[in-house]
């Protein structure tokens, strides 16, 4: 049976390698049409293969891409992961913070007087979040909760974007480029995403400092842990995982068991039969019934 497939999506290269480096049996696999690459690979002692990506820094790039992925790929569920500044003084450098929900925090109308904002917003799929909140529970340096996501790099406390958040954004716990993107793709084909995110900076003046002094590959490191866990968390959707040739393939089978039913059953799935019959069953040794 061909394993279930999720996709995980990155930006920069020390976030794919995090998560490589968690991976058996890889390998490349490349778009037909536009030549988008994945490296596909098994996670051990799970369900599932997982198409890894990276795509690039932005929104507009990462919302483009997660579509091609999603129509290419037919994922069961995206995470995105990465690396993301802290807007609270008790989520520390290497923490994790998993957004319950992204803010796209650039929408609003300026005006003579004022900024007026008109936020947009993501929830996290149920279904991943539970995953989540399963995996995570214990982990004291795991964090769920909503995320803000915009087009700029945030370096400074005092300034005029980190002053919007605290005031419009209140219970953002981080910043990034790309969860916005993602979450809008995602959500216009119907699918499940989650954004996982190891904290790299505070989101202040000393944050060239901190990515000088190795807190990028350490924040990649956690945040790709992080979707491990969640991964062997995650069952595959659609109930049961029977072996291929039994009813499970098809959930319009009910609870039917084995390649062929018995009883007052007839199985017709793969004939071309598609209407009305009327038939009598032979038993045998016992006659006609």
């Amino acid at each position: 049976m061909t394993q279930p497939i999720v996709a995980v999506l990155t930006a920069l290269p020390l976030e794919f390698t995090a998560v490589r480096d968690h991976l058996t049996d890889v390998e490349k696999q490349d778009h037909p049409r536009y030549g988008t690459l994945a490296t596909v690979g098994r996670l051990s002692g799970t369900p599932w293969s997982v198409a890894l990506l990276e795509l690039g820094e932005g929104n507009l790039t990462a919302a483009a891409l997660t579509e091609r992925v999603m129509s290419w790929l037919e994922p069961q569920a995206l995470f995105f992961v990465g690396v993301a500044g802290s807007l609270k003084p008790d989520i520390e450098i290497g923490d994790v913070v998993v957004a319950t929900k992204v803010y796209g925090i650039h929408g609003g109308k300026e005006t003579d007087k004022d900024f007026l904002v008109r936020p947009e917003a993501w929830r996290a799929s149920h279904r991943l979040e539970q995953a989540a909140r399963e995996a995570l529970r214990e982990d004291p340096h795991a964090h769920l909760k909503p995320i803000a996501a915009g087009d700029v790099v945030l370096a400074s406390a005092r300034s005029t974007l980190a002053e919007h958040l605290r005031t419009h954004y209140n219970d953002a716990a981080a910043i990034e480029m790309e969860g916005a993107g993602i979450a809008t793709a995602v959500h216009l084909a119907g699918g499940d995403a989650l954004v996982i995110r190891g904290i790299s900076d505070r989101a202040d003046a000393k944050k060239s400092r901190a990515d000088a002094e190795g807190s990028q590959p350490l924040a990649a490191v956690n945040a790709a842990a992080a979707v491990v866990a969640v991964l062997r968390e995650l069952r595959p959707f659609g109930g049961s995982q029977e072996p291929s040739g039994g009813a499970a393939d098809d959930p319009k089978e009910g609870s039917f068991r084995g390649p062929t039913h018995g009883g007052d059953h007839l199985d017709f799935r793969g004939s071309t039969f598609n209407g009305p019959f009327v038939a009598k069953q032979v038993g045998r040794g016992d006659g006609e019934r």
